[in-house]
């Protein structure tokens, strides 16, 4: 059985429509501050895709305003789940925009664990998101995936592996100075900017940097602008594993 969920969300952020617009609707974009590796075709019936760890999801254009409206919405499948995004850009004055965000759509049987899920996340990407533009404008930030399981690890321990790993003291607050060093990079220091059950996120001179500590596996979301970026996801991956070994 499906299950309709709508979540909205309306968010201040410190850029033009135009640099929203750019954030939210092209590949390049949605790479410095979302997840996975994205492809935006730019018109409306065109495809946007995402690729994260090897799985690639497409979703259909069905609206393409520059500047105004940016919405997708998945093929229904087998069991009829979807999901549509619409994003919606208004502009304010001293340059700032209003974002307003809309996810719908029909979730499964554990729709209520699905969506608290994402009721939680959306807060968070829009964090990142604002954190993109205020601190990185202009430039595209290269994607960096790493997952590792958590070998039987509970989510609180997955947690204070990553408060070791990042030279933090629990509980973790925001405005924490973290510290990390991945064999082969240069060493991470950073500013902890978002802390919370499931979520550490830290902000570099060079990057965003996302710690999520599940149950049952680790994930790392990275957002790198100018490091080294070539070997940046093999060397972190590498980290992770050996953090939870």
């Amino acid at each position: 059985m499906t299950h309709p969920f709508e979540i909205e969300l309306e968010t201040t952020l410190p850029a033009n429509p135009e640099q929203v617009w750019e954030a939210i609707a092209t590949g390049p974009g949605i790479d410095s501050w979302f997840m996975g590796r994205n492809e935006v075709e730019p018109r409306e019936g065109g495809v946007a895709a995402m690729d994260t760890g090897g799985h690639r999801e497409e979703a259909l254009i069905t609206a393409y305003e520059p500047g105004k409206r940016f919405a997708t919405r998945t093929s229904t499948g087998e069991d009829g789940r979807f999901m549509a995004f619409e994003y919606l850009i208004e502009g304010r004055d001293r340059g700032s925009t209003v974002l307003r965000v809309v996810h719908s759509g029909l979730l499964g049987d554990d729709w209520q664990d699905e969506y608290d899920a994402l009721r939680r996340g959306w807060p968070f990407h829009l964090h990142t998101l604002r954190e993109y533009l205020a601190h990185f404008p202009g430039r595209a930030g290269v994607p960096v995936f790493a997952v590792a399981p958590s070998g039987g690890k509970s989510t609180q321990q997955v947690q204070a592996a990553f408060v070791r790993g990042l030279s933090l003291s629990a509980p973790v607050a925001v405005g924490a100075r973290a510290h990390a060093e991945p064999a082969g990079l240069a060493r991470l220091d950073g500013e902890v900017v978002w802390a919370d059950e499931e979520r550490t996120e830290v902000r570099s001179a060079d990057g965003i940097y996302t710690f999520h500590h599940g149950s049952g596996v680790a994930l790392m979301f990275h957002h790198l602008f100018g490091a080294d970026t070539e070997r940046a996801e093999a060397a972190w991956q590498r980290w992770l594993t050996g953090l939870l070994a």
